[in-house]
């Protein structure tokens, strides 16, 4: 029997708004204690548009809750090319912030399409991995699901916005994976990812910190070793994709799989060298070891560190943060939201928010056990992903664990585009596990 309109409503998962709504909260108080100074001053109206957003946030999470999943895949080819082209419009006439095109609009109000891009296509990733199930190959499956994610994360990577584009990669693997794509192709992506970074970041690495690197890996990254390498890798996926395709022994087989691994991903640190900024591998880079360049790029995880560090037990109290009010913190309001939380909050009021997050993934999880339409799976999955490696990288970053990469903390940190574009998100993920039993 189909749910109706206030059914709907009925079945909606509150404890998760009533999370989200608590996240919300938390967010704009420390928007506007990021926004004061050592001596009391406000010197910033962030909180005041925080608000505006957050509340229409909330209202488009209810109002995405209404929308009929089983309508969703005859609109999401549509929606797709629509925020691609926004996407393309970005990148030609954009507004440039903080290095990247990425913004649009008129004055001071804006819209980053980048952010909605990760929903657009989480939607048309779904449905193309629901009507290939039948009837299409493996490999055709993961080819072209995988370039549905490349073609956005090309033109976001071209503004350039490295931490954005990023987030597609997690975003695909836990859709794919829900979706069906052999684990032997997820796998190849993870480790040709691991290697093109490593190789990546290792040149920096050697000529920052004089560092006596093995011979082993710097025929991996140093020129003209690196293409004599890439060559060896080839020559041996040749042999090996023959030896198969004559004798079909499955030694051949893995031996090809582990070549084009390592083709791919030599391919890719070569490109990612050429493409990427010095300032961009940096944070890689201090990411490993902070006090590398503990002026530049260094000087923010340091002092984020700092912050949650003399946070203690308890906290300083509300509005009572020094590395913040000192400025000391950059991007404190965006990048940084979770380190005041944690200074002026303590350990636990950082548990409290690692708390709030869990609840909200566990239930996504959950969910996904009832749900029988592989689109709407894929979905949940998709937001999943996208919640859960905001929360990972933004609060790892904060904490000194993982690299900056300029992510937000979603449904915390400052800003309108990130907020809307996961309230949406979620908003669809809660109507579908309000409508599970729908037949």
């Amino acid at each position: 029997m189909k749910a109706g309109f206030l059914d709907t409503y009925r079945s909606l998962d509150w404890l998760v708004v009533a999370a989200v709504s608590m996240l919300l909260v938390v967010g704009v108080l420390f928007i506007y204690s990021s926004g004061m100074t050592s001596e009391g001053e406000m010197v910033s109206g962030e909180y005041s548009r925080q608000v505006i957003w957050a509340l229409t946030g909330l209202a488009l999470l209810l109002g995405a809750a209404a929308v009929d999943p089983k309508r969703l895949p005859d609109y999401t080819l549509l929606l797709f090319l629509a925020v691609l082209a926004a996407l393309v419009y970005t990148r030609l006439f954009g507004r440039v912030v903080n290095g990247a095109r990425s913004w649009i609009g008129i004055g001071e109000v804006g819209l980053q399409p980048s952010e909605f891009m990760k929903l657009a296509t989480v939607l048309f990733v779904a449905r193309y991995l629901r009507d290939s199930r039948h009837g299409t190959g493996d490999l055709k499956r993961f080819v072209f699901s995988f370039g549905m994610v490349l073609l956005p994360m090309a033109l976001i990577l071209s503004q350039p916005d490295f931490g954005t584009a990023l987030v597609f990669l997690p975003v695909y693997l836990f859709m794919a994976w829900i979706g069906g794509v052999q684990a032997r192709y997820l796998v190849f992506l993870l480790a040709t990812g691991a290697i093109m970074l490593a190789m990546v970041v290792l040149p920096l690495w050697n000529k920052n910190t004089g560092a006596d690197i093995s011979i082993f890996l710097r025929i991996f990254y140093e020129r003209p070793y690196v293409y004599y390498s890439l060559g060896l890798s080839l020559a041996s996926l040749s042999l090996a994709a023959l030896g198969w395709r004559f004798f079909k022994k499955a030694y051949y087989y893995w031996i090809a799989y582990g070549s084009l691994i390592l083709s791919a991903g030599l391919a890719g640190s070569l490109a990612g060298q050429a493409l990427l900024k010095e300032y961009q591998v940096m944070r890689l880079m201090v990411f490993l070891d902070p006090t590398i360049d503990p002026l530049g790029s260094g000087w923010n995880i340091l002092q984020s560190i700092t912050a949650i560090g003399s946070g203690g037990f308890s906290g300083k109290g509300f509005l009572q943060g020094t590395q913040s009010h000192y400025r000391y913190l950059p991007q404190q309001s965006t990048d940084f939201i979770f380190s005041i939380v944690s200074e002026e909050l303590g350990f636990v009021g950082g548990i409290a928010i690692f708390a709030l997050y869990l609840f909200i993934l566990v239930r996504l999880a959950l969910s996904l056990r009832n749900l029988r339409d592989p689109f709407q799976a894929c979905v949940v999955a998709g937001v999943f992903g996208m919640i859960f490696f905001h929360f990972m990288i933004n609060v790892g970053m904060a904490m000194g664990i993982m690299p900056i990469t300029g992510i937000p903390l979603l449904f915390m940190s400052y800003g309108g585009s990130s907020l809307w574009a996961v309230c949406l998100g979620l908003g669809l993920c809660l109507g579908i596990g309000a409508r599970k039993y729908d037949s």
